[in-house]
């Protein structure tokens, strides 16, 4: 009898460190290429009262351009491992926002490259913190909307925290500010 308890206790064992191993085995397939972490279709330009409010009105510590900014379309996909792939149509100072007429800007892009910044909540020593991860900048044509101006488009892998909750893509001039955001 003490030898079928013995056996039991160590089948008990090896089944909880199983079952354990399983539980686990999701979240780590998570972080994998094939894992897609989010899709977009669709960005939004930076509009008044974020444009030019600095920290103020920063978005997860990346503030707004300028002036206003519009764009045509957008769509991209963030996997898990940190591949990235972003297009953005048309993404240029808002041709209807007065402080843009003013400064005769109206609908053009004069930004040569853009990047994309990735913002995730994560954890960091044990405390919930935010993680901006910036890509390396990528060619955007310049110019009125109209003519082509503003496109721009980028693939490539950034170093994402683990976990990165709730992503938010942004495209700007630089890893402090942006033009667009995804959401709607």
């Amino acid at each position: 009898m003490k030898r079928f308890l013995s056996l039991l206790a160590a089948l008990t064992t090896v089944l909880a460190v199983a079952a354990f191993a399983f539980a686990l085995a999701p979240a780590q397939t998570a972080q994998s290429d094939s894992f897609t972490l989010m899709e977009f279709n669709i960005m939004h330009g930076a509009p008044r009262p974020y444009a030019g409010a600095g920290a103020a009105d920063a978005i997860r510590g990346v503030a707004a351009g300028g002036l206003p900014w519009v764009l045509t379309a957008a769509n991209g996909e963030l996997k898990g491992s940190g591949h990235l792939e972003i297009r953005v149509k048309g993404l240029v100072f808002d041709p209807n926002a007065p402080g843009v007429i003013a400064a005769g800007r109206a609908g053009d892009n004069p930004v040569p490259n853009f990047v994309a910044i990735v913002s995730c909540q994560t954890v960091v020593n044990g405390l919930a913190a935010v993680v901006n991860v910036t890509s390396p900048a990528f060619p955007a044509t310049t110019g009125l909307a109209t003519d082509g101006g503003g496109n721009a488009s980028f693939e490539g892998n950034l170093s994402l925290p683990s976990p990165c909750l709730a992503p938010i893509v942004f495209v700007g001039p630089n890893s402090g500010t942006w033009f667009a955001v995804t959401g709607h």
